[in-house]
């Protein structure tokens, strides 16, 4: 194919769909992705993922801190893209988005118009949908809001993880992505308006807030949440010990359903499992991480620490 492509991402999610562009003969002039930033404990600096596996291909690498810097706008246009593809990259302002001859276009892992936001894939495990999908669209001055040219549905199933859904989604995604520049280059593919209702479910960022969990709500509730959260950023707990508080992250839980009179919230220590109680039984958490430790499984936990003057969460 000789129509040039610009492909514009950052994460492990955008490497999947470069890979398979690329596995398709489709002519990559550049990538566009994060700036270099410090990561870790140790403040390392860090490439992006699209970053690494682009020098990898021998393609190159433009990483503008500001996207309506003149410098950058005009080594786009000096490219000439014929079409411009966006994965889980930053809202283009429209004097990038503008500049390839057939447009720009953007995959979003959900069945827009539902789930548009910065992380889809996370609220849809955790708002316990059957369903989720991917989406391409022709990007405008809204997020996430533009003309759908080709969706995808994909099965949530009963224990998915947001990790698991992501690989799932991002296998799908980069085939969608292949078939949508093909369609585009043909002229099949013009764009249909979102369906718009106003009360479609979003997918706001997740924060030091929203990722907290409910002890009063129902145990379903809860173990979705964590499934939602894993393995990033983690579901967060707070454990109390006498009148010591620790943010603790739970990454994976069994639900027990048994009858019992141990107060809701109390954390019981049993057959080298940390049992959290509630009143239609117990979350059973068995991959934890303490402040300042690993993430491990709860058997290894205990085996390692005293935690028994640890009472409750909160």
């Amino acid at each position: 194919m000789s129509q040039r492509i610009i492909f514009l991402g950052t994460p492990p999610f955008a490497v999947y769909c470069l890979k398979k562009i690329l596995e398709e003969k489709i002519n990559v002039v550049a990538v566009v992705t994060a700036p270099d930033s410090p990561a870790g404990r140790g403040r390392k600096i860090s490439e992006s993922a699209v970053k690494q596996f682009a020098i990898g291909e021998k393609i190159p690498v433009l990483q503008p801190t500001n996207l309506k810097d003149p410098q950058f706008v005009e080594q786009l246009r000096s490219l000439s893209p014929d079409l411009m593809v966006v994965v889980a990259f930053r809202m283009l302002p429209e004097l990038v988005w503008s500049i390839p001859s057939h447009g720009t276009f953007n995959l979003h892992a959900s069945l827009l118009p539902d789930y548009r936001g910065a992380a889809p894939i996370n609220w849809a495990i955790i708002n316990q949908e059957k369903f989720s999908g991917v989406t391409t669209f022709f990007i405008n001055e809204e997020i996430d809001s533009g003309a759908i040219l080709l969706q995808e549905r994909v099965a949530i199933e009963t224990e998915e993880t947001a990790g698991s859904l992501h690989d799932k989604l991002a296998k799908t995604g980069a085939a969608l992505i292949v078939k949508t520049i093909h369609g585009i280059f043909k002229g099949a593919l013009v764009g249909e308006k979102q369906p718009w209702k106003g009360n479609e479910p979003l997918a706001p960022k997740l924060d030091k807030e929203n990722v907290f969990l409910n002890w009063d709500e129902s145990l379903t509730v809860i173990q979705a949440k964590i499934r939602g959260l894993s393995p990033y950023p983690g579901a967060r707990t707070i454990w109390v010990e006498d009148d010591k508080e620790s943010v603790v992250k739970i990454f994976e839980a069994v639900i027990i359903k048994e009858n019992h009179q141990i107060p809701p919230k109390k954390i019981i220590f049993r057959d080298k499992k940390i049992l959290i109680a509630h009143p239609s039984g117990f979350l059973d958490c068995s991959v934890l991480q303490l402040p300042n430790k690993k993430r491990m499984e709860a058997k290894t936990l205990l085996n390692g620490m005293d935690l028994s003057s640890i009472i409750r969460v909160k």
